[in-house]
């Protein structure tokens, strides 16, 4: 999501030579996402812990906290679901109501590169806190609908599923859009907190497998449902506390939580600062508008675009965008 706006100081750098664009984070997190089935079990999940990346993707916005916290969950949640593409594509969260946080964003690429955008009334924010100090999805987001959808590239069309907002947390709600659209046992469990480290987030992901997608033939049905009835079990036991401490390894949490269920760890997949905007990209749209209204949209000769997901400001001299003709 772009903004375009004026700049008030004259940049004399060509557009590829621009200099006043902030620095893009390189930050890589090489266990973000750790993949695990249990053995004999219909049971897979990721545990997703994005660590010091959660507090960079954040804090480049101005959103409060309880926004903030929010869209740290929404980060944690595509992470997980689009660590199990198995093309290259991306797999993006949008939910949209009428509470005080009108429109969440969030997309993970099948890389891990990661990003976000909230818009929310900061005033109506801040009267919800009077009373609500600690505001659900639900109460920040108001009715409205959630969606998820998978985008394969620009030769393909995007899959999309779309449910009505139900549940209180994040978390019901995803799991409420599994049940009805995709029509299989999902548990999901969300973390985002403002830590003393920073903010940090997570997730806890399983899904009930079909009992021939790879499970032994000689277990029953029952002993699948007992099996995944364990597994949810257990996975109720993980705190917050536990998923937040950057000095406890993914692969020890989840030693702790189902090492006597068969635990087997899949090769973990790596989470990134990883907004795809781009010079030529914005310069290309910016050549699509009428030349009267790049006209307007320059001040002192040059024209700038805010991209909402990274907060980056590029800069471009009026003069090297052609427009289109009237």
């Amino acid at each position: 999501m772009l903004r375009v706006s004026a700049m008030t100081a004259n940049n004399p750098s060509p557009a590829f030579l621009d200099a006043s664009r902030p620095d893009t984070p390189d930050l890589v997190v090489p266990q973000g996402v750790v993949p695990f089935y249990l053995d004999h079990r219909p049971v897979r999940g990721r545990l997703v812990r994005p660590g010091v990346l959660t507090d960079t993707l954040l804090t480049r916005h101005d959103n409060p906290d309880a926004v903030l916290r929010l869209a740290g969950e929404a980060l944690a949640l595509v992470a997980a679901l689009a660590s199990s593409l198995k093309f290259k594509g991306s797999f993006s969260l949008q939910a949209k109501g009428d509470g005080p946080v009108s429109l969440l964003l969030a997309d993970c690429t099948d890389s891990g590169a990661l990003r976000f955008h909230a818009r929310s009334d900061d005033e109506q924010v801040a009267e919800l806190l009077k009373t609500t100090p600690n505001p659900t999805a639900s109460q920040l987001l108001g009715k409205g609908y959630i969606a998820f959808s998978v985008d394969q590239g620009p030769d393909t069309d995007i899959h999309q599923g779309i449910v009505e907002m139900n549940g209180e947390s994040l978390s019901e709600m995803a799991a409420h859009y599994f049940a009805t659209s995709e029509q299989h046992a999902c548990w999901v469990r969300l973390f985002c907190e403002k830590t003393p480290a920073g903010w940090r987030s997570g997730a806890l992901v399983m899904e009930k497998i079909a009992m021939d997608g790879g499970v032994d033939n000689d277990i029953t049905t029952e002993d699948g449902d007992d099996a995944w009835e364990t597994a949810v079990t257990l996975a109720t036991t993980l705190t917050a506390r536990e998923v937040l401490d950057d000095s406890l390894s993914s692969g020890d949490l989840l030693y702790r939580l189902f090492h006597a269920e068969g635990l087997i760890a899949g090769q973990p997949r790596a989470l990134a600062f990883g907004c795809r905007c781009s010079r030529a990209r914005l310069s290309g749209i910016l050549e699509t508008f009428p030349l009267d209204d790049l006209d307007h949209m320059a001040q002192d000769g040059t024209i700038t675009m805010n991209c909402s997901f990274c907060n980056h400001s590029f800069h471009f001299q009026r003069d090297e965008i052609g427009g289109k003709a009237a």
